[in-house]
């Protein structure tokens, strides 16, 4: 378990019960900011929202699994609060806890009256709503749950998200299968067209005209038809939860995709053996930087040599950074990769849109 902004008070509520050792393998409570960037992988868009509990639970399952919890019994809390403090809050006053599971993801958002209570009584009310959730996710008592409603005004409710995985998307969590065709919130093995394809690695969150417009560069210049592939791993934050997958799988509309478990550019290459892929300016400088590679020069050098030896070419976009272009031919970069790179110019592709500013677009009108 994981809280972080309130909710505290539900750790001794389940550790003191008979039994809990056996059950309860870890808690954490990161009170501040850099704390939960540090468990998370970066800072967040928002420290108090379905995304972040969601990340925070998946964090938790995943420290569960390294503690040695059977993978259908590892069970993953995350919350995160805005509660009443000493200083008056601009937004509202809100608990998100969320739970993971092999099975499935879950979500359950509860919005307070602001200014109704003192601190020490939301604090209650989140601990109570995090044992209601885990409860009605692993099946508990429902004393959680009669007490979160002796607790609640009549206004006051729970809006509950949950997103069942197909057994595909399990098998990606669990690492039994390496990658599956993607299609809407459903995912399906089929084997890539029988001429191949170019792949185009990145996060997508969101997918844009910017991305749809490299595919069809790519397209043409491969002469392949270009699929999509979304890693649910990072190698420095908490895989991509079921409800994540979903979301960024309706942005394909339909398009081509791959959903995978290979985090690392090598990775990605032993599941596309020979396939061209496309990359922009940020990853083509990273697959030669020893830092990616934990500081190793030499591990650098033996990927920057697989990669140019194994891949099927790379096709390098530029980006544009504080309104300035880079051109991709000026990357610096290794001459094996630069001897496999297909560099489009700006005259062929520029595009000023970014995910990020899309995302934070996103936060501010949910907000």
């Amino acid at each position: 378990m994981i809280t972080a902004g309130g909710g505290s008070a539900a750790i001794p509520a389940l550790v003191t019960l008979p039994g809990a050792s056996a059950v309860v393998l870890e808690a954490i409570v990161p009170s501040a900011r850099e704390a939960t960037d540090a468990l998370l992988g970066g800072q967040q868009d928002s420290y108090c929202s379905s995304r972040a509990a969601r990340r925070l639970a998946m964090a938790a399952w995943e420290r569960c699994r390294g503690h040695g919890a059977a993978i259908d019994a590892a069970v993953g809390v995350g919350c995160t609060a805005s509660l009443a403090t000493t200083v008056p809050k601009r937004g509202d006053h809100r608990i998100v806890v969320a739970v993971q599971t092999l099975s499935e993801t879950s979500v359950a958002t509860l919005g307070l009256v602001k200014g109704a209570r003192s601190r020490s009584e939301e604090e209650k009310i989140a601990a109570t709503h995090i044992l209601s959730h885990l409860g009605a996710i692993v099946g508990s008592s429902p004393s959680a749950d009669e007490q979160l409603a002796t607790l609640l005004r009549t206004e006051e409710r729970v809006v509950l998200e949950r997103q069942p995985a197909p057994a595909d998307w399990q098998a990606i969590l669990s690492g039994t299968s390496g990658r599956v065709r993607l299609a809407g919130p459903d995912a399906r093995q089929l084997p890539a067209p029988p001429g191949g394809e170019a792949i185009f690695p990145g996060s997508f969150d969101p997918l844009h005209d910017g991305h749809r417009a490299m595919a069809r560069i790519g397209a043409r210049i491969t002469g392949l038809p270009v699929a999509y592939e979304l890693s649910i791993r990072n190698v420095e934050k908490p895989a991509l939860d079921y409800l994540e997958i979903a979301t960024r799988a309706r942005g394909f509309d339909g398009a081509d995709a791959w959903l995978t478990s290979a985090p690392t550019f090598v990775e990605k290459m032993s599941l596309f053996p020979g396939a061209p892929f496309l990359v922009g300016a940020d990853t083509f400088v990273r697959l030669g930087n020893p830092r990616y590679y934990g500081g190793s020069t030499d591990r650098a050098a033996a990927a920057v040599d697989r990669i140019a030896r194994e891949s099927g070419g790379l096709i390098v976009f530029g980006r544009v950074r504080d309104g300035q272009f880079t051109e991709p031919s000026r990357l610096e970069a290794p001459q094996d990769l630069r001897a496999i790179a297909r560099f489009v110019t700006e005259e062929e592709f520029r595009n000023d849109v970014s995910s990020t500013s899309l995302r934070h677009a996103r936060e501010s009108a949910s907000n």
